[in-house]
């Protein structure tokens, strides 16, 4: 199903009909910008510290007896 658009009698589009699951992403996407927004000013970790850590985990997951 492709997008539809309802139009007034000047042909003016007043509204849309999207497909389902099309609409569903544009609800997650909206619900992910609100945590970000909500989060904005939180502290961050450098990225060079997750690579560090996740580098930990994975050696000592794999290295024991």
């Amino acid at each position: 199903m492709t997008t539809q658009f309802i139009t007034d009698k000047n042909g003016k589009r007043t509204a849309v009909i999207l497909p389902l699951a099309e609409y569903q992403q544009l609800q997650e996407d909206l619900h992910d910008l609100a945590i970000i927004a909500e989060r904005r000013d939180e502290p961050t970790v450098p990225f060079a510290d997750v690579v560090a850590r996740l580098h930990r985990r994975v050696s000592s997951a794999t290295s024991c007896p």
